[in-house]
Parts: C-alpha cells; sequence; structure tokens
C-alpha cells in the first residue's frame, strides 16, 4: 500500500483529499504547514507528496527546495489554487514531479499520483540494479580517520605507487582498493581480486600466474592466471599476510621484472599491473618471525592505509547505519523504515567486534523484525548479546578480589575513551575531567597502546 503525504493549510483541501486517496486504497498522512511537511517528508518515508504552494511557516517552493539537499527521493505534486505557467516551471525545475491547478480535476489527480508512484519505483529500482552492478559503493564516515583516508587516496590513486592496507576483518579494506582503483588512471582497464587466504597454497601460483596444459595431473588446458587478466589493471591481493613463502618469491619477480612465466611454462610474459594489497596481520611481525619475506613487505608498503575498526570511530555508526537502513529497505521492497536517535546512540555503545559487516547484519535483522520505526526498545531486543564484550556474571566471576575488578574496570573505560576520541589524550583527559597527566600515568600503567 502506498503511504502518501498531504500538505495543506486549508482543513477542507486536506479532508477531501484524503477522502478521495483512501477510497483508491491508499495510506494517507497530513501535515498543516510547510515547516511539519519537511519533518515528514526528509526522511524518505513517503511514496508521494501532494504539497500546497501558499502554507505558513514555510511554503512549498522552499520545501521542495530543501528536498533537494537530503537524499529523499519522493515524487512532490504541487498544487495551487492560484497556477501559473511561470509557478508550474518553477517547480518543475525544482525537482517538482507535476503542477496541478486547485480545484483538481479528479481524474487528473488520480492518475497524476499513480505514475508519481511508479516514477518512484522506477527510481528506487534502478538505484537497485545501479548498487548490485556498480563496482564500487560509497565510502561512508566523517571521522577524522576516515576523512584522512579519503584524502590519502585522492593524493596516492593518480600514481602507481603500489598500497598496502591494514585493518581488522569487516573494516572496509576491499572498498579502500576499489575506491584507490576507480580513481586511478587505470581506471578504464579491469581491477582483479585475489583472496590469498581462501586459496590453498598448492593452488595459488597457478592462480596469481596461469599454467600450462599438463603442467600437473588436473591441468587438462593453458589456464590464464590474475596477473594476465589485470594486464594494464589493478591487482589486489587481499589477505596477502596467508600467502605461502614460494608463491612471495614468484610474486616478487613479477613486481621486481614486470614479467611472470605460467606454471609449468618457460616462457617470460610481460605484464603491467599495479598491485594493492590488504592484510589483518602486522606484516612486521610475521616477517620477524620467518612467515613474510622483508624484500617483499618493502616491495608492496610504498604507501600503507591503515583502516581503523568501527569501535575507534563510533560516531560513524549513525551514518553507517542509516544508510544501511535505506539500502535494505530498497533492495527488500519494503517501505522506507526510520531508526530513532536513540536508537542510534544505543547502537553506538556497542562493541563491534565483527567492524562494519556486523553492523550491517545487525541492521538487516532490526529491518526485518522492526515495525515502521526502529527505537531504541528494538535494539535491545533484536540485538544479542554478542555485541557486549562481557556478560556481568561472567565479567564478576573472573575477579575475586575488589581491586583487581576495580582495575580492569578502569582499564576498559579508559581504552574505549581513548579510542573514542582516536588517542586524542588532551580531549580524552577533558572529557574524564582529570588531569592529561594522570591520564599519561593511567596509560603506562594498564600499558595501553595504539594499535
Amino acid at each position: 500500500m502506498a503511504h502518501i503525504l498531504i500538505a495543506d493549510d486549508e482543513k477542507s483541501i486536506r479532508k477531501t483529499l484524503r477522502e478521495i486517496l483512501e477510497y483508491e486504497s491508499y495510506k494517507v498522512d497530513e501535515a498543516e504547514d510547510g515547516a511539519k511537511a519537511f519533518e515528514m517528508l526528509k526522511d524518505g518515508a513517503y511514496d508521494c507528496a501532494l504539497l500546497d504552494i501558499k502554507m505558513p511557516k514555510m511554503d512549498g517552493m522552499d520545501v521542495l527546495e530543501k528536498l533537494q539537499d537530503t537524499d529523499a527521493d519522493t515524487p512532490i505534486i504541487m498544487i495551487s489554487g492560484h497556477g501559473t505557467i511561470e509557478n508550474a516551471v518553477e517547480a518543475t525545475k525544482k525537482g517538482a514531479y507535476d503542477f496541478i491547478s486547485k480545484p483538481p480535476d479528479l481524474n487528473r489527480l488520480l492518475i497524476t499520483v499513480r505514475n508519481a508512484l511508479e516514477k518512484g519505483n522506477l527510481v528506487t529500482e534502478t538505484k537497485v540494479l545501479k548498487r548490485k552492478v556498480g563496482k564500487t559503493r560509497e565510502m561512508i564516515g566523517e571521522s577524522p580517520a576516515i576523512m584522512k583516508i579519503k584524502d590519502t587516496i585522492d593524493r596516492v590513486a593518480p600514481t602507481e605507487a603500489r598500497v598496502l592496507i591494514t585493518g581488522e576483518n569487516g573494516t572496509g579494506k576491499e572498498l579502500v582498493a576499489r575506491w584507490i582503483h576507480e580513481k586511478s588512471n587505470r581506471a578504464n582497464a579491469p581491477m582483479v581480486e585475489v583472496n590469498c587466504a581462501a586459496i590453498p597454497g598448492e593452488l595459488i601460483e597457478s592462480e596469481l600466474f596461469g599454467h600450462e596444459k599438463g603442467a600437473f595431473t588436473s591441468a587438462i588446458k593453458q589456464r590464464i592466471g590474475k596477473f594476465e587478466q589485470a594486464n594494464g589493471g589493478t591487482l589486489f591481493l587481499d589477505e596477502i599476510g596467508d600467502m605461502s613463502l614460494s608463491a612471495q618469491a614468484k610474486v616478487l619477480r613479477a613486481l621486481q621484472e614486470n614479467r611472470i612465466t605460467r606454471v609449468g611454462g618457460d616462457k617470460d610474459i610481460l605484464v603491467d599491473v599495479r598491485i594493492v594489497t590488504a592484510t589483518n596481520k602486522d606484516l612486521l611481525k610475521e616477517t620477524e618471525e620467518g612467515r613474510f619475506r622483508m624484500d617483499l613487505y618493502h616491495r608492496i608498503s610504498v604507501i600503507l592505509i591503515h583502516v581503523p575498526s568501527l569501535n575507534e570511530r563510533t560516531d560513524d555508526v549513525p551514518l553507517l547505519a542509516e544508510k544501511f537502513v535505506k539500502e535494505i529497505c530498497e533492495d527488500s521492497g519494503i517501505p522506507r523504515k526510520v531508526i530513532t536517535p536513540k536508537a542510534l546512540e544505543e547502537l553506538k555503545t556497542m562493541n563491534w567486534a565483527g567492524n562494519i559487516r556486523e553492523l550491517r547484519n545487525v541492521i538487516e535483522r532490526l529491518v526485518i523484525l522492526s515495525d515502521n520505526k526502529i527505537t531504541e526498545n528494538e535494539v535491545r531486543s533484536f540485538v544479542t548479546n554478542t555485541q557486549a564484550k562481557d556478560t556481568p556474571t561472567d565479567l564478576f566471576e573472573q575477579f575475586d578480589k575488589f581491586q583487581d575488578f576495580k582495575e580492569h574496570i578502569e582499564k576498559l573505560f579508559i581504552e574505549h575513551k581513548l579510542k573514542r576520541f582516536t588517542w586524542n589524550v588532551s580531549k580524552t583527559a577533558e572529557v574524564l575531567d582529570i588531569q592529561r597527566s594522570h591520564l599519561y600515568n593511567k596509560i603506562e600503567k594498564y600499558n595501553l597502546s595504539r594499535q
């Protein structure tokens, strides 16, 4: 059932339009002024809206203009008792779907509403299809860490520098790699991805460099490897820390000489690829323990980009949550749901061990199980305790002495606040209402360090 908003300062007009639309089985809400109409429309919860031009507090044209600054795609039909060609042209320029004069002709009104709803459905379907077939999603976030990553991408992408992206699983390392490719001079060439952790060690060389027919028992035909497939473009080696040492040696040669040899072959093949890598491991530690080649590390880490965990940028949780709500509703073909400010605050307090991937799964659960509004009660009811670091009982059982328990809680609290303010000690001390020197003493006492 389509959801329509009628905004008009004349009660009789609202009543007439409501009766007409409800008779056609539409769900109808009313607003008596422009300011209220804008507040109701800005979240994109309506499938269509009828706006009077002359209204108190904010007229229809102002509402229409302000809606252009939001991501609401609601088709707007302007109505006016003083309709002129100039008004109709101005409304259309500002994004209105159509313009109807008062008193509206019944048949024209219903046809216009039906067509506007069909147009709205087409816009939504187009956005969903673009997102499904599009190469790169938008990078959501306004925290200092994300703004720094965006700036680094803008600087690095047009160059040929190799980039190593680090961060926990689910933080969006692949998205960073895609944006580097999209903004590079190789954007029109392919970006080929290889998950080094998902390929058995004995097959990784064949996957990367290809093989000749008969190179091994199951090699019944020639295979082109990822290096050749990415020729002229970008090769993204995800989880490179899990690559075998023998494969690392061949990758190193490929980077040094810009040439590869297929498994079972003796012919050198020239390749022109830009290498972008990612890992959730500490590669310097891996090199010290002999599991990763130091010379390869220096080859791939010309530019280092660290993607912070979601717990380190909780201010971005509301932006991500609202974006996911909108996308999931569109993808599932269900009416747009609104997530309340208190629900967003509740989500910010949780521990996101799975990072952005986990947050999206939680939002999908909330969208499916909640009513039209996702409130803090739904968050508490439907989000399981996996988002909590310890259940109270488990936490209490870890300690016998009160002093040990108190110090443990103090450590967790200070560590959380430092992450909350991206290790800005001055800001954290100000919020905690303690001296900065005292905070430094606590950091040293609990051996806290920024990862």
